[in-house]
């Protein structure tokens, strides 16, 4: 059951994916998934808050969404993402864009990175994300999506954790 700061959290987190272009449906999932509570389906997520027991993966869902292509994106469920060709990077953009979305949102990144996921690891991602440590980012750069360092003074772009794009064009 959610607390009243979860559902402050999660209404946050909702409006933040709906601006950016994340549609965002809160429902009965009735099917297995891979998280409780979280499901995607047709590039959309749906949550439903009476199985959901982290909030923060709420981002991590979204960040695989987020970083498939458009035209790829609106096809996109839950079961497609261990299927496709470069899922281990893929996994490792939605890290990366997860950690930018805490930064975005000013949440604590170990809300997202707890240690009942990311095979028990997660306070070693947050840990390294906040020493500045990017896993990810690289893939996110040649994405067009971030910018892990700047290179050129004149260059007006953000620079990592800020992004250029939250979607994958």
């Amino acid at each position: 059951m959610l607390s009243q700061d979860d559902h402050l959290l999660l209404k946050k987190i909702n409006t933040f994916l709906t601006e950016i272009g994340i549609n965002i449906t809160e429902a009965a999932i009735q099917e297995p998934s891979f998280l409780p509570g979280l499901q995607i389906k047709n590039g959309s997520l749906i949550i439903d808050v009476t199985q959901l027991k982290y909030i923060g993966d709420i981002l991590h869902e979204a960040g695989h969404i987020a970083i498939v292509p458009y035209n790829e994106r609106i096809h996109l469920n839950e079961a497609d993402i261990a299927l496709r060709p470069n899922r281990e990077a893929e996994e490792m953009m939605t890290i990366a864009w997860s950690y930018a979305a805490a930064t975005a949102l000013d949440i604590d990144p170990y809300i997202v990175f707890h240690d009942n996921g990311y095979k028990g690891g997660g306070s070693y991602l947050a840990d390294n994300f906040n020493q500045g440590r990017y896993i990810g980012v690289p893939m996110l750069q040649w994405k067009g999506m971030a910018i892990e360092k700047r290179n050129d003074d004149n260059n007006d772009l953000p620079i990592y954790p800020k992004m250029i794009h939250w979607l994958h064009p």
